[in-house]
């Protein structure tokens, strides 16, 4: 639009390769540039765009700084570490976008492609180069869909931030939208699955921190219950096929399903985030819930828990005790052993074996509390006798249930120990594809 410039208050021809280089200067410090012109018009009654299409005279160059939050920086650290690939699609200029992108530290930072390269590619040419290109400078709405497109096609899970009418598209498109609440529109954020309240990038991963903890509590609650369910039922099991006593009556069964699942089994749900919860890759969409490292979990200690159960009975048996004690020593050691089992379930393959593994969890011991007084009042109360056929026990017994519970902690911390050095990971990691997080 200008064929001249404004120095010390003469016009002269303009160097255009001269106020180019200038401009690339400024935008590789990562400054947003305007260009300031003006041009002098006479005996017009109505101004249109078309008077300031031609014939302006530059006045100069204006860089303003916009620096990237702390906490984005920190943010993108998270996500490379998580094996999330963020990826920057804007409307400034390509240097500009290219040095801001540096600065946040993104891991594939060459070079940064334009909305008119997009436009010129081929779907085929552009799902190639979604896995090595991180930024993407004066792009369109109708690119972002296409770069979503693209990510998808090469077997990513896809999120895009959008805030605009135009960014609807997108949104839809993706496996997750993520609409601005501030700044975002009403249209924006119809299309979009979540909206984000204080327009911050590094909500974002805070709240996949948050889903991978609640994730990975699920699948803790799960393998701390499956086990006590198991040894129970293989118990009662065992006892029909052998024509045996039955260790646990179907009373005493619905009392131990009721005071685990109520306070044992909550306990897990309110656990914090375990500390390497940022530096796993991501797991695998389609992977089960209950994989072949859960189900060997579940097996093994409800295994261990059947050999409790049996052990207590038969060893208070032996000892003269009537039918009543034994099944009173046996539904505590059941209990008991679930309460021990409870602490090795705070970390799924990590070892507990530290003061913070062990109490590091207000709510775990506080429901090892609550179960120990129900479990006291349960054999000891004369209408709970009456009512579950229990059998007050002797300071000797509950030694030995304490010793036996212990046992079943240790024998799990081990497992884990063999398991680690075989090299499992005990996360549903995987095998391939993209996690890619698109942002704007």
């Amino acid at each position: 639009m200008c064929h001249r410039v404004r120095d010390d208050g003469e016009d002269s021809e303009l160097d255009v390769e001269l106020w180019e280089e200038r401009i690339h200067d400024l935008s590789a410090r990562g400054l947003r540039v305007l260009a300031l012109a003006e041009k002098r018009v006479s005996d017009v009654h109505e101004l249109t765009d078309e008077h300031a299409e031609e014939e302006l005279v530059l006045l100069g160059l204006v860089g303003l700084l916009d620096p990237p939050r702390d906490e984005a920086v920190e943010a993108v650290k998270d996500c490379l570490a998580a094996g999330i690939r963020p990826v920057m699609i804007t409307g400034d200029h390509a240097v500009t976008a290219l040095a801001i992108a540096r600065q946040l530290g993104f891991a594939h930072t060459e070079r940064a492609i334009s909305g008119r390269e997009i436009e010129a590619m081929s779907d085929d040419e552009l799902e190639e180069t979604i896995l090595d290109v991180d930024v993407f400078a004066r792009a369109s709405p109708e690119h972002k869909l296409r770069l979503v497109k693209a990510m998808q096609a090469q077997g990513g899970i896809c999120a895009m931030t959008g805030d605009g009418v135009n960014d609807g598209p997108a949104l839809k498109r993706a496996n997750v939208g993520v609409a601005m609440g501030i700044q975002g529109t009403e249209a924006a954020k119809e299309a979009a699955e979540m909206v984000l309240a204080d327009d911050n990038f590094a909500t974002i991963v805070g709240a996949i921190r948050e889903g991978r903890k609640v994730y990975d509590n699920i699948r803790k609650t799960i393998t701390f219950i499956l086990p006590t369910n198991g040894g129970q039922g293989l118990a009662i099991m065992l006892a029909v096929l052998a024509g045996t006593n039955l260790p646990v009556t179907p009373l005493q069964a619905l009392w131990v399903n009721m005071v685990v699942a109520v306070t044992l089994g909550l306990a897990l749900a309110f656990e914090d985030a375990e500390p390497d919860i940022m530096s796993r890759q991501p797991r695998d969409p389609t992977a089960s819930l209950l994989d072949l490292f859960l189900l060997w979990r579940v097996v093994f200690v409800s295994m261990l828990l059947l050999l409790g159960v049996f052990g207590m009975l038969i060893w208070l048996q032996a000892q003269g005790g009537s039918i009543e004690l034994a099944r009173t020593g046996a539904v505590n050691m059941l209990v008991m052993g679930s309460a021990a089992y409870l602490i090795n379930s705070r970390y799924l393959l990590r070892s507990t074996l530290s003061l913070a593994g062990i109490f590091g969890s207000l709510t775990v011991w506080g429901s090892i509390g609550i179960i120990l007084a129900l479990q006291l009042g349960w054999t000891y109360l004369p209408f709970m006798q009456v009512i579950f056929g229990s059998e007050g026990l002797s300071l000797g017994h509950w030694g030995v249930i304490l010793s036996g519970s212990v046992a079943i902690y240790l024998i799990v911390e081990v497992e884990k120990c063999v398991l680690r050095a075989r090299g499992v990971s005990g996360q549903p990691t995987a095998s391939g594809g993209h996690s890619g997080l698109e942002s704007s």
